[in-house]
């Protein structure tokens, strides 16, 4: 009215575009901003007046929720499960730390350590184990001395023993129960039976994800375990420290080889990767975006896409990657050059 009677029926324009403004900023913006800086205040204050409307509308509410669920059973539509709600409230949480990280908040290796955490109830132990071509193992079979010695070439405390076959895994043997053995046994070294120190193996499915596995560790007090397939055949082995490498990024230690990592950039948008790197890794340190569902390594992921074993030289197109198998040992593919492919707009 008081614009009307300054500017008669322009007014109404005006005083639209003024009250928008108003609104805006005093019953939008301005209290948000003070609720996010004062967040403890602010709660404290509305949690009182929400009590308060929440217990005067709860009857209406729970009429309204039965009236809902009733419709939606009769229409036959599943209603939200728990397991959908842990979902949505992980989702939820990646979306929090990745809106984070974009506004400078939460550092990129802080990101990649909390995205691990949610990803460990999805991630499965196959991923991240040793591959059996990979195992330190030893024949229980052998000399007692041929044992020993083998142990002590070692880089591992906990060392797998077979026998008969290499699936056969018959015992762990710790690096420190062999040594107490030998210090404080009274017998020569060739009439110990290293089988009988050896623990009992603790033989877990593949499809364990890394969350139930760590909390396995915890409660068996054990940090080693043989990965077997639905056949019963070995497929490798995982451990805690394996686990923690998913969250944390690789740990090394005076005895672990060379410190060299398994893939490289040489240029922008060019990459050397070993076969065998697993596309998590490269995922998250070279901030690539390569599917990861249903294979673990690079070389499986173009062997998968192009179906067959590619040979040396080959080049192919995927996931906005040029795929160049540089080096190829037997059936295995051993180097490989990654090119992105920049798209080009108009």
């Amino acid at each position: 009215m008081i614009f009307i009677n300054y500017f008669g029926q322009k007014g109404v324009i005006y005083a639209t575009i003024v009250m928008t403004i108003c609104l805006v900023i005093f019953a939008e913006i301005l209290p948000k901003t003070y609720a996010l800086f004062n967040a403890e205040k602010v709660s404290l204050f509305a949690s009182v007046i929400l009590r308060l409307l929440v217990k005067l509308f709860r009857p209406i509410s729970l009429i309204i929720e039965f009236i809902v669920n009733l419709l939606l059973d009769l229409m036959g539509i599943n209603k939200k499960s728990k397991e959908h709600d842990l979902i949505s409230a992980i989702e939820e949480l990646r979306g929090t730390i990745e809106l984070h990280h974009k506004e400078g908040g939460v550092l990129k290796q802080d990101k990649d350590m909390l995205d691990s955490i949610l990803d460990l109830a999805e991630t499965e132990v196959s991923s991240v184990m040793t591959h059996r071509k990979n195992m330190f193992t030893v024949n229980a079979s052998d000399a007692s001395n041929n044992i020993l010695e083998n142990i002590s070439k070692a880089p591992y405390t906990r060392i797998p023993l077979w026998r008969e076959e290499k699936d056969n895994i018959v015992g762990i043997l710790h690096a420190k129960d062999v040594l107490k053995t030998t210090i404080y046994s009274t017998r020569k070294i060739k009439e110990i039976d290293f089988l009988k120190i050896a623990s009992k193996p603790w033989f877990i499915p593949e499809t364990t994800t890394l969350r139930e596995q760590l909390l396995a560790f915890k409660t068996r007090r054990n940090h080693f375990a043989i990965v077997v397939d639905e056949y019963g055949s070995v497929m490798g082995v995982v451990t805690l420290e394996d686990i923690l490498e998913e969250i944390v990024g690789d740990i090394k230690d005076e005895h672990d080889k060379g410190s060299e990592k398994t893939y490289k950039k040489i240029q922008d948008n060019t990459y050397i990767v070993d076969g065998d790197t697993t596309i998590r890794d490269i995922n998250r340190d070279l901030d690539l975006d390569l599917p990861e569902e249903d294979v673990s390594t690079i070389a499986g992921l173009l062997i998968k896409s192009c179906e067959r074993i590619p040979d040396r030289g080959e080049k192919f197109e995927f996931f906005d990657f040029e795929f160049t198998v540089v080096e190829r040992y037997k059936n295995q593919i051993t180097k490989l050059k990654l090119v992105r492919i920049e798209k080009i707009t108009d």
